[in-house]
Formats: C-alpha cells, structure tokens, sequence
C-alpha cells in the first residue's frame, strides 16, 4: 500500500523547518495542511513558510486561492488526494504538513457527504441571529439536531449554521451524516505528532506572535480587508468567509477599527493563539495512531529531524541512505 507521511502538531511547535529537512531527506514534496495557510496574501499572520524555503522543497495548497474565496474540507481532501496520487505516480512518498485536525481527519478517517453549501441561506441565518439576539441560532439548532448541539459550543457560529444549513437541506440532520461517513483513502498514513512542554509551547507562541507584529502583521491585515471588503474596516458580526476565521486578522482588526489598543490587540491575539494550540491538542488526542516525539527543549530543527529518524521506525526506514546517531 502506498504510504504517506503526516507531520502534525499544535501551531508553533515548530513543524515547517523539520517537514522541509525530511522533504528532502525523502526527495519528496509537501502537502499542506493548513486551512489558512491556502489564501494570497495571508503570509506574515499564517506563518507561512518564507520565500526561501519555498524554494528548498515544492510545497501544495499553499497561496493558491484569494481571501474572498472559501474553502473547506472536502475541498482540501479532493485537492489533496489529486496530488498525492500524482506523487505515488513518480514514486515518491509525500509529506503532508499542518496544524488543521479537520484536513487531517478528512484524508485520513473520511469526511460525510451533506448537501453543498447555499451561500444565500448562510447569510439569512446571520440577518438572523442579528435580528433575534444571541444563541439564537444555537437554539434553533438544537430543536433541529440535538446530537449536533450537543457537540457544537454556542458561540461556534460557523459550525453551528453549517449543522443547520445540512438539516435544513439534506434529508437527515448532520450528525447522522457524520455517522455514516465516507470511507477514507487507501493509503498507509504514518501520523507523527511534534509535542512539547505546554509553558514552553506558550512563551514560543507570544514570541511569535511579537515577531508577526514586527514583520508587519498590522499592514497584511489592512491589505486582506481590503481585498474582501474593498475597505480597511471589518464586520465585526460573525463572517462566513473562511478566511475571516483566521487567527491574527479578528484581533487587529479591533484595533483598527479603533475598539482596542495595539497593545490590547495583541494580548488578546497570544491568548487566543494559546487557547488554539490548547484545542488542537485536544483534537489530536483523538485522532489514532499518532506516533509523538517529545521535542521539550529541542529548538534545532535538523536536531528534531534527527530525533524523529532514530524514535520513529516507520519513518526511519524509508530513510535508508540517513545515518543515525
């Protein structure tokens, strides 16, 4: 069976540089599977690879689609699928890299087939929930499928309109759909999971963050609203724009609309990122067969590729011409 070599973990612990040196090490390419990461323009607040280590490997699904444009699971899964296929073609085992459990669920365990997304009635649950207050749809929903509620926070507006968007639709409730499912990919996936202490994950993120603001984080933010807008305001009311989802762009915008400080701004931006890497943690508990490497203390990316090479034996071994030690 062919196999494909997934590298996952919680945002900024470090996986970029370490998928780049065992692209190589594989001659390989990667695969990204970040959902943010996707959208032009998006670069500094996404942590995207930079120019030059775009050029070390061929990455894919990387700045390929504008702001404006949505994307979403089943989306990334068929791109995704396309180019890995392509990969085996030429005998090559690709690395697919990225901090979204959902991408990563969706190649790996399958992803249910509800009704395609109807722009128009999204946009008529949000006059909604304006209209009649909040958690107004998160009741609605749960009269609607309790089994989704259930599952779903109330202030997950998304998820929740996407949950009554498929009941309203299709001809059963979404976590029935979800039941059923679709069978996943025939390949033979080895998961590696980067994992590190939790207060020294948090103090990389707000050194991160930091960097993001002095690499001109506020700029790309003023630039991607006004590429989705037409103005360097944002509606601050929840946006069905998947690119409005992404972390970095909600909290300067506050800032500049003037609701915040810049210091406040970003604050709330560290907080948020760690509450982020918090959930992912929790999501990748659930995906199986996750094979960890504790990389505490370990900054060195060629260091952590060492590291993987001699604790991961599935990997190893496809690295016959890498010498341990």
């Amino acid at each position: 069976m062919n196999k494909v070599i997934i590298l996952l973990g919680p945002t900024g612990v470090g996986k970029t540089a370490v998928s780049i040196l065992l692209a190589k090490a594989l001659d390989t390419e990667i695969i990204s599977a970040d959902s943010m990461q996707i959208y032009k323009g998006m670069d500094i607040g996404t942590a995207k690879p930079s120019l030059s280590e775009l050029k070390e490997v061929r990455h894919h699904l990387i700045s390929i689609l504008s702001p404006s444009e949505d994307f979403s699971a089943g989306m990334f899964r068929d791109m995704a699928v396309k180019i890995i296929d392509e990969l085996h073609s030429k005998g090559k085992i690709p690395v697919v890299t990225g901090g979204t459990g959902l991408y990563i669920k969706t190649l790996t365990r399958g992803l249910f087939e509800g009704p395609s997304a109807d722009w128009h009635l999204r946009e008529e649950l949000l006059e909604e929930e304006k209209l009649f207050g909040k958690h107004y749809l998160y009741e609605k929903l749960k009269r609607l499928d309790p089994a989704s509620a259930d599952k779903i926070k109330p202030q997950d507006t998304r998820r929740i309109i996407r949950a009554i968007e498929v009941s309203l639709k299709g001809e059963k409730p979404i976590s029935e759909f979800q039941h059923t499912g679709t069978t996943p990919q025939d390949y033979e996936f080895i998961k590696v999971g980067l994992l590190r202490d939790r207060k020294e994950l948090y103090a990389m993120i707000e050194q991160r963050v930091d960097k993001m603001i002095e690499a001109g984080l506020v700029d790309e933010v003023k630039s991607v609203l006004e590429a989705v807008s037409g103005a360097s305001t944002f509606n601050l009311q929840p946006s069905s724009l998947s690119s409005m989802q992404s972390l970095g762009y909600k909290e300067i915008s506050i800032y500049l609309n003037g609701l915040a400080s810049l210091e406040d701004a970003v604050k709330l931006l560290k907080k948020r990122t760690k509450m982020y890497a918090k959930r992912q943690f929790t999501w990748f508990k659930k995906e199986p067969d996750i094979q960890w490497v504790d990389i505490t203390e370990i900054i060195n990316a060629a260091t952590i590729f060492s590291k993987i090479a001699n604790e991961v034996l599935p990997v190893g071994k496809l690295m016959p011409d890498f010498k341990r030690g």
